[in-house]
């Protein structure tokens, strides 16, 4: 039997070891973002921390909204993404080409992360923007919901400082 901290419970004192390193059952949660270029947030999500980031992808791209050209329809979708190794997965890969969406994902063993730095530190940026805003530092709220409202009035202040610059 386990207790919250992975140990075992009917041991001595003596005999603990501390947390298992395998389990990974982390606490928290995650905010996943897609901006464009200059760094305006564009879609925003929330996961659990125990969560993988490849999760997130498709319904991070489906909640882009429309973008407002001068001739003909919106569009519905970027032109190009550049993501990081958490990302490079197959489907992934497929499901982006199938959408017309032109990707830059690092291969996970083969390739380093320095080729997207130039175009990775706007997400940075903004992520740091984002902890600029005491109540997103740590998580206060019990419901996803509530802290997804709270990001979301965060990005529109962003959107609002750098719009109006």
């Amino acid at each position: 039997m386990r207790d919250r901290l992975g140990q075992h419970a009917g041991r001595e004192k003596g005999e603990l070891t501390g947390p298992n390193p395998v389990d990974r059952g982390k606490y928290g949660s995650k905010i996943h973002l897609i901006t464009e270029r200059t760094g305006l947030p564009l879609s925003i999500g929330i996961s659990g921390a125990n969560t993988h980031d490849s999760q997130a992808l498709i319904p991070l791209v489906k909640g882009v909204p429309p973008i407002r050209s001068r001739r003909g329809r919106r569009r519905r979708r970027p032109r190009k993404l550049h993501v990081d190794k958490g990302y490079d997965y197959n489907h992934l890969r497929r499901w982006l080409t199938s959408r017309g969406i032109r990707r830059r994902i690092a291969l996970r063993g083969i390739e380093t992360s320095r080729r997207l730095g130039r175009h990775r530190w706007t997400i940075e940026r903004t992520m740091s923007w984002l902890a600029g805003c005491r109540r997103l530092n740590r998580r206060y709220e019990r419901k996803a919901d509530h802290l997804l409202a709270f990001t979301s009035i965060a990005c529109t202040l962003i959107c609002y400082r750098r719009l109006t610059k």
